[in-house]
């Protein structure tokens, strides 16, 4: 069933068309995906091929294995430690002290932001959404051996759009594996191809919903009859690799992953790369907007830099 305009659907933004809305109605509605999935062109020169181009629009996601030397990767991992003792935002775990996630890793100087000015990502977020591109979050997820925690499924655009005002579906995240990432320690789970369809959620945001939702989510959630028909038509992948890896996934893409109750830590590092032209607006779920540190809203390009140990 698509969805419809509703006066609800809009009130949270006056000055925008909610052409995506969601949280306002009292069952899950689904509509097609209103927005390119490639914004430049099959054709557009970078480091990705032309076949990695047609995978992204079709299924949402690519992996491309160790983009990242296993120095770098030690170096960072050092890195991460620091910036969980002392500069990030920090939060825990639904149930514990445990730091759960770190975010606003790219402000500053220190070698998380500089990797995410790093070429080997720009260059392929540009390729993909067209250049001039900023950061609209950043974060670290952990999930330490035996007591990492799952994250539940859900569409990254849906909360961005109703919680941060992100107009379009313009955006992505790159996911750069500090661990190696395999079946046994919650590695992310996708549904290919499910970035075509948007999923509105139902149940109202509740005030201050970023400072219970980044611990566990329960608004913005799709429901599970429909997760349930996607992955019996298109099924549910796991992105896993060694440590250096860099899964791309688009922003509507539904995912999730389960917790870990194996002996391996997992350790992954975000960077949300959006186009300047999708700038947030007032937020379209009429609530006010998250923190800085969870969702950017000045965009201001990024200029690609070698990531340099030696800094």
């Amino acid at each position: 069933m698509n969805a419809k305009p509703s006066s609800a659907a809009t009130t949270g933004n006056p000055t925008h068309y909610d052409r995506y809305p969601s949280r306002c109605f009292s069952t899950p509605r689904h509509q097609p995906r209103q927005d390119p999935v490639l914004h430049v062109g099959p054709g557009a020169a970078g480091p990705l091929s032309a076949e990695e181009l047609a995978q992204f629009e079709r299924e949402g996601f690519l992996l491309c294995p160790e983009v990242f030397t296993r120095g770098e990767i030690h170096a960072l991992r050092a890195a991460m430690d620091q910036a969980a003792r002392q500069d990030a935002e920090r939060i825990a775990e639904p149930d514990s002290t445990e730091v759960r996630s770190l975010f606003a890793l790219h402000r500053g100087d220190h070698l998380p932001a500089r990797l995410m000015r790093d070429p080997r990502l720009v260059h392929r977020a540009e390729q993909l959404l067209g250049p001039g591109v900023y950061i609209h979050q950043s974060r670290a997820n952990r999930k330490p051996a035996f007591d990492g925690r799952e994250f539940w499924w859900h569409s990254d655009f849906e909360t961005w759009h109703v919680e941060d005002g992100l107009p379009a579906m313009r955006a992505l995240s790159a996911m750069v594996f500090l661990d190696d990432n395999t079946a046994a320690n919650g590695p992310l789970l996708v549904i290919p191809g499910s970035h075509h369809i948007f999923i509105a959620c139902v149940g109202a945001t509740p005030e201050n919903h970023h400072a219970h939702s980044l611990r566990r989510q329960e608004y913005g959630i799709p429901d599970r009859d429909s997760l349930t028909l996607l992955a019996h038509d298109r099924g549910v992948q796991a992105l896993c690799g060694v440590a250096g890896t860099v899964a791309l996934f688009e922003c509507n893409l539904l995912h999730g992953s389960a917790g870990n109750l194996s002996p391996l830590p997992r350790l992954n590092l975000f960077a949300v790369y959006n186009h300047i032209d999708n700038a947030p607006a007032a937020p379209f779920g009429g609530r006010p907007p998250r923190p800085l540190h969870v969702a950017e809203r000045t965009a201001v390009a990024i200029t690609a830099s070698p990531l340099d140990l030696c800094v």
